[in-house]
C-alpha cells in the first residue's frame, strides 16, 4: 500500500500563485507550487513586529476595592486622572443571585442586577477609597428603574460623560436592555441623566410566542436585536463613536464561543443622537468593549468569543478592523488607563489598569492588571510602571 502522505492523481494541480522566495522561507513552505489553504492564508498576512503582543498578570487591590464578602464590584470603567487622583467608576450591588425562577420583583437574576454605579479614587492605582454613589437606578417606570451597570467614562472639553447599560423591570430572559448617559462638569458629580436612552437594540427580531426561552425565535434579527452592552464613547475624527457589544435574539454557539459581535453608533454631539453605522457589525468576535485611539485610528481588544477571539485589532477609520496580534488570557472587562500617552506605543494604555474577578458565582471584586511585552520565545520585557 502506498503511503497516505504521497501525492496522488486526485490532488489539485500545482498552485500557480506567484510568491516571493523570501515569503516561502519566512513561513517554511516546502513547495511554492503546491500551497495548502493554511499556507495561502499565511502568505496574505501583513508583516508585523511584536509591538502589539503582550502578556498579562493580575494583582489584588487594597483599600475599599479589596474583596468584600456579600458585595459585587465589577466592570470597572477606564481610569482617568483629576488633579492628583485617579478615578474609576464601576457596577455595585449586594446580596446573592437567585436567577430567573424566583420572585421576579424581589430576587436578583444576575450579579449586575439591582445595581447602581459607584466610584472610587486612588493616589497610586493600588489603594482605593470608595467615594460613593455616582449614578442611581431610576424611579419606578423609568427605562433604568431596575439596574444601571457596566459603565464607561469619557472626558471632553471640560465635561465628563458616563455611558452605561440600563434595565427596566421586570427582568426576564427576553428583556431588552438599553444604554443611558449622564454628564457633569466634575468627576465627583452631581450627574445629570439623559431622560431617554441613547441606544437601543434593533427592533427586527421576533420571539416564538408563548415561550420564555431567549433562544426560541421566529426571526433572529440583526446582530444586536436582543441587547446592546458594554458601551464606550470615543471622540474620533470630529465625531463621537459609541462602540458596543451586540447580543442577538436566538443567539447560537459557533466558532469557539457565543454569537457576539461589536457595533458602533456615531453622533456629532456627545449627548447624541447616536446613529448606528450601516457597516455594523464591525467585528465577528469579542465580548466586552475595550477600545482606544492609536496612530490616527482605533485599536480594539477582542476577547472570549468567536473565531477571532483573543486578538488585538486596529482600524484606520474606526470601522474596518484588521488583526494585529494574538493575545492569550486577557483580563475580563478591562478598565484602560487613559491617563497615559496612548500614541507612545500600541499597547501603552494597557501597561496597567483594572479588571474584575469572579471570587464566587455571587460575588466579584475589582483587581489590578499589569502587562509585559514578549519579544521572542521565552523572553519578556518589563515596562516601567
Amino acid at each position: 500500500m502506498e503511503s497516505c502522505c504521497k501525492q496522488n492523481a486526485n490532488d489539485q494541480s500545482p498552485d500557480q500563485t506567484e510568491v516571493s522566495d523570501a515569503l516561502i522561507e519566512r513561513y517554511g513552505i516546502t513547495d511554492k507550487k503546491h500551497l495548502s489553504a493554511a499556507s495561502k492564508r499565511a502568505l496574505k498576512w501583513p508583516t508585523y513586529g511584536n509591538e502589539w503582543f503582550i502578556r498579562f498578570s493580575e494583582q489584588p487591590l487594597k483599600g475599599d476595592l479589596a474583596y468584600e464578602e456579600g458585595v459585587v464590584r465589577r466592570d470597572p470603567s477606564a481610569i482617568i486622572q483629576h488633579h492628583d487622583r485617579y478615578y474609576v467608576w464601576y457596577t455595585k450591588s449586594t446580596g446573592p443571585t437567585q436567577g430567573f425562577e424566583g420572585d421576579i420583583e424581589k430576587d436578583k437574576v444576575f450579579p449586575w442586577d439591582r445595581s447602581d454605579i459607584w466610584y472610587a479614587t486612588s493616589l497610586d492605582g493600588i489603594t482605593w477609597k470608595e467615594e460613593g454613589l455616582a449614578i442611581p437606578r431610576g424611579k419606578k417606570g423609568q427605562y433604568d428603574d431596575r439596574s444601571v451597570f457596566t459603565v464607561e467614562i469619557m472626558q471632553w472639553e471640560g465635561m465628563y460623560y458616563l455611558c452605561y447599560q440600563t434595565i427596566k423591570s421586570p427582568y426576564t430572559h427576553r428583556t431588552k436592555n438599553q444604554v443611558g448617559l449622564a454628564w457633569s462638569d466634575s468627576p465627583d458629580g452631581p450627574w445629570t441623566k439623559s431622560k431617554e436612552p441613547i441606544l437601543s437594540p434593533a427592533d427586527n427580531g421576533e420571539w416564538l410566542p408563548g415561550k420564555k426561552n431567549r433562544f426560541e425565535v421566529i426571526k433572529k434579527g440583526d446582530f444586536d436585536s436582543h441587547k446592546v452592552h458594554d458601551p464606550c464613547i470615543i471622540p474620533f475624527q470630529g465625531k463621537f463613536y459609541l462602540y458596543y457589544k451586540g447580543e442577538r435574539m436566538g443567539e447560537e454557539m459557533y466558532f469557539g464561543g457565543r454569537e457576539i459581535r461589536h457595533g458602533v453608533a456615531i453622533a456629532d454631539n456627545p449627548k447624541g443622537p447616536y446613529i448606528k453605522s450601516s457597516y455594523n457589525p464591525i467585528s465577528n468576535s469579542g465580548h466586552e468593549i475595550c477600545v482606544w485611539k492609536y496612530n490616527g485610528g482605533i485599536a480594539s481588544l477582542i476577547t472570549t468569543d468567536g473565531p477571532e477571539k483573543n486578538t488585538i485589532q486596529w482600524s484606520p477609520d474606526g470601522i474596518n478592523f484588521e488583526i494585529m496580534s494574538s493575545i492569550p488570557s486577557a483580563p475580563h472587562a478591562i478598565g484602560l488607563n487613559r491617563t497615559v500617552d496612548n500614541e507612545k506605543d500600541p499597547t501603552e494604555v494597557m501597561r496597567w489598569g483594572l479588571t474584575h474577578e469572579y471570587v464566587t458565582g455571587d460575588y466579584q471584586c475589582i483587581k489590578r492588571f499589569t502587562s509585559r511585552r514578549k519579544q521572542r520565545h521565552g523572553n519578556f520585557v518589563d515596562f516601567a510602571q
